[in-house]
């Protein structure tokens, strides 16, 4: 009884530990949201005299960032562990709040977006991965979805704080102290990083089985654990050496069709417009007659219901199946699009306008962050084999960031030309991704990491 409670305690100290990056990611997603209204000021009134391109170019510079470091950081971490990687990325992360809030001028502010991005990107891949790998399987589900939480967490803290800061600070220059706080979640990363044990599993790929013993002796609540834990990671190390490298692996069909369903899951979370709203929600809502303050008080909404939904996500992956979950926050996604566009396009200069427009945007974040958004990062911790899970979950992610991009750049772009029209594109979309995941997706509930691989090869491999 006393092990166990010493092996939770520590597998709560490491995922509270490394989800520092997922709320370092969080805020850095989230703060400029409120950063961009005074961004837009003229530099002589302490803005960056910002246009919608540059608006556009300054918002997805980051998630350009992220696509590359998700990818670079996904072969990092193969190479040079889980836990190493993200010390690195904690000192990034720093580099990157600092420089944001020091930028003179839009080049300066996008070239430290991206590097920030860099880090942002790589957290993406790596925390939900290394959180994987420690977890018992039973609760694989519910401790990688704690990333989400962190994410969304970390997006709520930047709403509350920019409408706190806009609200009590008279200087145009506010947002640079918004950008600053994002330094402090990536020190207590690097500094918590100092407790925290390498993966086991990642150890026995590199021939460390006594160390990877160890770290399991730690965080198992049994010995039996340990032993029937280990003598799947031997068997899995012992299958995996049979393989040359990675490049030999993308020959098996089935590793190729993975990464074609991990690719697509990115782009299905993505086009379900959820940064659009937790990037432009102010944007939005003052062009139906809010003021910058009034805006900026009601994303802190959007933190919220992310908070919310994503509390009542993880209830929802320890009862359904992944499919199922996924499948429903589609449904509603469009629904919320569809009502929203309607709002925009209908119900144009009436006294209810903001309100419901509000509400849709809640509604579509309701769906989207309770059965989408944390399903799409569990599965990026579940779907590859061990030899390659770094290089193909940074692919994925990096594709994800992508696509993430993509939205950031060309929303206020659609917004500005077509309008509320632009919602109903992304319910179409949406329907489109509703189609591929009920065809495509195989279920990963229930199986540890080993048998889930053993799964996926047989579901996945062609009928000879």
């Amino acid at each position: 009884m006393k092990k166990r409670s010493e092996a939770d305690r520590l597998i709560t100290t490491i995922v509270v530990v490394v989800t520092m990056g997922a709320l370092a990611f969080g805020y850095d997603t989230g703060v400029i949201a409120g950063a961009l209204p005074f961004m837009q000021l003229p530099i002589a009134e302490g803005g960056l005299g910002l246009t919608p391109l540059t608006e556009g170019l300054v918002t997805s510079a980051l998630v350009l960032g992220a696509a590359f470091g998700s990818l670079v950081c996904g072969i990092m971490a193969d190479r040079f562990g889980r836990r190493d990687s993200l010390m690195a990325l904690s000192v990034v992360f720093v580099i990157g709040a600092i420089g944001t809030a020091q930028a003179p001028s839009v080049t300066v502010m996008v070239v430290m977006r991206a590097i920030l991005g860099f880090a942002v990107g790589g957290a993406s891949a790596l925390v939900p991965m290394f959180i994987s790998e420690m977890a018992p399987s039973g609760r694989r589900g519910r401790l990688v979805s704690q990333n989400e939480m962190m994410i969304v967490t970390g997006q709520l803290v930047a709403y509350t704080l920019n409408a706190g800061l806009a609200h009590f600070s008279q200087s145009p220059s506010i947002w640079r102290t918004m950008l600053m706080i994002a330094a402090v979640p990536a020190i207590l990363l690097g500094v918590g990083l100092f407790f925290v044990p390498r993966s086991p599993r990642w150890l026995a790929s590199k021939g460390r089985t006594e160390e990877a013993q160890h770290v399991l002796e730690l965080i198992r609540s049994t010995d039996r654990q340990v032993r029937q834990e280990m003598r799947a990671i031997y068997t899995a190390v012992d299958d995996d050496a049979e393989q040359i490298g990675w490049r030999q692996a993308f020959g098996e069909t089935w590793i190729k069709r993975l990464l074609l369903i991990g690719v697509s899951l990115g782009f299905t979370a993505q086009f379900t417009g959820v940064n659009a709203f937790m990037y432009f929600t102010p944007i939005i809502l003052r062009q139906t007659g809010l003021g910058t303050e009034a805006a900026l008080i009601a994303t802190i909404g959007d933190g919220l219901v992310a908070v919310g939904a994503t509390f009542a996500g993880i209830w929802m992956i320890g009862k359904f199946p992944r499919r199922v979950t996924l499948l429903s926050g589609l449904c509603g996604a469009v629904l919320a699009h569809i009502g929203l566009g309607a709002t925009l396009l209908f119900l144009k200069g009436t006294a209810i306008e903001s309100y419901m427009a509000l509400g849709f945007i809640l509604l579509a974040l309701l769906f989207i962050q309770m059965m989408v958004s944390p399903l799409y990062w569990l599965l990026m911790s579940e779907l590859f084999p061990m030899r390659v899970r770094g290089v193909l979950t940074g692919l994925s992610v990096s594709c994800q960031w992508i696509f993430n991009a993509t939205v950031a750049f060309l929303f206020p772009i659609l917004l500005h030309a077509i309008g509320p029209n632009t919602f109903f594109v992304f319910a179409l979309i949406n329907v489109v991704s509703f189609c591929f995941v009920a065809r495509f997706l195989p279920e990963t509930k229930g199986l540890s990491l080993e048998k889930l691989e053993t799964h996926l090869q047989t579901h996945l491999s062609p009928s000879i």
